[in-house]
């Protein structure tokens, strides 16, 4: 069963420790150890990695000209994920997401199929526009939640929210981290990459609704025919969930209509939604709200990968990739992607094959975009997300069986990256 929080309500708040921040412990003597103690095992790897990387500048295992390089293009991208992430979890907060996915189980009028689509709809919409990240951290629990508010399966609902987070990630440099680096290496705005990956994005959500349906929410598989719909829900504070929302409608509207960059528009919609919570609700403005594991992780492991990179690990991807533009080769550079982020994580196997694919090969690198996205569903490690998925159902008492996750992420994997990569095709 899907268990609440305290007060009722999913815990999406108190990311400290066990999120994206580190937390805090209040004492004297005993707090630096608590501290460390309180550590997740994702922070101290992204602590590993930023010491790694700058290890290895320090005795020049990577030169300090690369390492420059490294920061100037991690620069905008850890400012974007850094206030993306504080505007996300505020609006959480706000109750946005509550309210939205409150209409969603209402509008399913107590039927499957139909409650089904609409939660592919929300969770694509999700991640297509604020990222996965947010989708894995702040919509998972809001939709255990209403798993256990309606009396239905949580398992259906969670593996909606954790597929939908890697494979609808395509459309726009916002979606994931991954479309921020490609978009940067092939010159497209937001517009521009939506432009090209419209249909490859359609194939991967088609894809994965079709294996949502056949593995987790037909009849046989959820356990009932109907649900009943839960009541409206009643804001705390709907000042506060107006400005969360056209907060979030103009970050939207800024970064597909003006094609501002992606980290002034986040920012700007962060500094209204922090100053509307600063005059309603202060006390809520903490520094564990700020994604430090994040923070630290994106250019330690940028660090890391170019460092390993020079070191032997291009030379092997040459050989693996090819230099392919055409169909054939866009599939193999995507399986070789897919198969990468399964193994190691999707930013480091993106990072990697990234560096060894030809400046003019566009195509192909849109093509381990696909893998590197729609790819890592297979172990609990390919993407941060995932791994924040986990934590999140864990904390809410959601058992997830590894085998049944491992085997049909596996034909999820292979079947959407090959559908995607296929439309990739036609469209180019």
């Amino acid at each position: 069963m899907v268990r609440d929080s305290p007060a009722g309500t999913p815990e999406t708040a108190d990311l400290g420790g066990s999120g994206y921040g580190a937390g805090s412990v209040e004492g004297s003597g005993e707090a630096p150890r608590q501290s460390v103690r309180r550590l997740h095992p994702l922070d101290w790897l992204a602590v590993g990695l930023l010491a790694l990387g700058l290890l290895a500048v320090v005795t020049g295992l990577l030169p300090a000209d690369a390492a420059a390089e490294e920061m100037r293009r991690t620069g905008p991208l850890v400012v974007f994920l850094g206030t993306v992430i504080v505007m996300a979890e505020l609006t959480g907060r706000a109750q946005v997401f509550d309210v939205v996915s409150g209409w969603v189980a209402r509008a399913g009028r107590g039927r499957y199929p139909l409650l089904f689509g609409l939660c592919v709809l929300f969770a694509s919409l999700t991640t297509v526009t604020l990222n996965l990240d947010t989708t894995a951290v702040l919509l998972t629990p809001v939709m255990l939640a209403l798993a256990s508010r309606v009396g239905i399966a949580a398992v259906p609902l969670a593996m909606t929210t954790v597929w939908l987070a890697n494979t609808a990630s395509l459309l726009l440099p916002v979606s994931n981290l991954t479309n921020l680096l490609a978009a940067d290496r092939v010159a497209l705005s937001s517009s521009g990459l939506a432009a090209v990956m419209w249909l490859p994005q359609l194939a991967a959500i088609a894809v994965t609704a079709v294996c949502l349906w056949v593995f987790y929410w037909r009849r046989g598989r959820r356990g009932a025919d109907r649900y009943t719909p839960p009541g409206p829900t009643v804001a705390t504070d709907p000042v506060l969930l107006r400005i969360c929302s056209v907060a979030c409608a103009g970050f939207l509207l800024a970064i597909l209509v003006a094609d501002v960059p992606l980290w002034s528009a986040s920012l700007t919609a962060m500094v209204v939604v922090v100053v509307a919570f600063a005059v309603r609700r202060g006390e809520e403005l903490r520094l564990s709200l700020v994604p430090w594991r994040l923070l630290v992780l994106v250019p330690g492991m940028f660090l890391v990968v170019e460092t390993v990179g020079a070191h032997g690990l291009h030379t092997a991807l040459e050989s693996l990739l090819g230099s392919d533009d055409g169909f054939l080769g866009m599939l193999r550079t995507a399986a070789v992607g897919a198969g990468l982020s399964n193994v190691v994580n999707n930013l480091p196997a993106y990072l990697a094959a990234e560096a060894v694919i030809p400046v003019g090969n566009h195509e192909q690198l849109l093509a381990l975009l696909i893998g590197v996205n729609a790819g890592p569903l297979v172990t609990p490690w390919a993407s941060l997300a995932t791994l924040l998925w986990f934590e999140r159902c864990s904390w809410h008492g959601t058992r997830i069986g590894l085998r049944r996750f491992v085997g049909t992420g596996l034909v999820l994997s292979v079947t959407g990256t090959l559908a995607a990569v296929s439309a990739l095709a036609l469209v180019g």
